[in-house]
């Protein structure tokens, strides 16, 4: 599965302009991926305190339409989450719509950021999810999901062989986010994609990074700190062969994963 993971800046508060912006870069990938991913919250930034009833997208229009559309066009399946609101509450909502415009998964992201006020202004999600994609399972999570280990196992136990993160994770703790999509690669044997932003808002400086690690937890490809698209091809059949050769979930005791009485 040949993949890319366009890291672009996102101009904070301006979703015309993003939506602009990201209707090109998804065009560029055409006929040279099969699966593209979007960072988080891409339409808007993290212009939070102007999201509801302004900026988020109320009722996932009008960039529902923009995403159905790009992924019919270009023949992909195209992941990514932005701001949406619902019945008053704003969720930082990832989706993946196939190559004939469906939306097949969608995932409201269940940890929220304290360090970015993120509770302050959203609601967290109440359920994992997964996309199927070409007869493979891929677990949908978002940007500080990345920390929460027992979320990743959950999604491997129940059969994910690539792990989908849109992000907008910050300059200060890079080092977290290329050390932590290695461990959850290794960890859940399994393919881990994420798609981080590069630029700056007014709080946060963004470093791009964004990168596909294989079941091994070795780096097929990378960005830098620029805006730029990062592309990967995946052999699926390596999920299945390192989880033989080191059979960690069939070795697994999880009756004894907790402290005696």
């Amino acid at each position: 599965m040949r993949v890319a993971l366009i890291q672009m800046d996102i101009q904070l508060g301006r979703p015309l302009e993003n939506r602009a912006r990201v209707a090109d870069l998804v065009r560029q990938t055409a006929g040279q991926a099969d699966l593209v991913v979007l960072p988080e919250m891409w339409t808007t930034g993290y212009a939070l305190a102007n999201l509801s009833g302004n900026l988020a997208d109320r009722d996932g229009k009008p960039t529902e339409a923009l995403l159905s559309g790009l992924a019919e066009e270009c023949g992909i399946y195209l992941a990514g989450s932005r701001a949406v609101e619902r019945q008053g509450r704003v969720y930082n909502l990832a989706t993946v719509h196939g190559p004939d415009g469906r939306l097949l998964a969608e995932y409201a992201k269940v940890h929220l950021v304290p360090m970015m006020e993120e509770p302050l202004h959203l609601t967290p999600g109440d359920r994992l999810a997964m996309a199927n994609i070409e007869g493979v399972r891929c677990g949908l999570a978002v940007c500080y999901d990345l920390r929460f280990v027992e979320m990743f196992r959950t999604l491997a136990i129940e059969g994910a062989e690539v792990m989908i993160i849109p992000a907008e994770w910050p300059a200060v703790r890079l080092h977290h986010w290329r050390t932590l999509l290695q461990a959850r690669a290794i960890e859940n044997q399994c393919f881990v994609l994420g798609c981080n932003r590069v630029g700056s808002d007014s709080n946060n400086d963004f470093p791009g990074h964004s990168m596909v690690v294989d079941p091994w937890g070795n780096v097929l490809a990378e960005g830098d700190e620029d805006e730029c698209i990062v592309y990967a091809t995946m052999d699926l059949a390596q999920v299945a062969e390192v989880r033989t050769r080191v059979p960690v979930f069939k070795d697994r005791r999880p009756e004894l994963y907790r402290l005696g009485d």
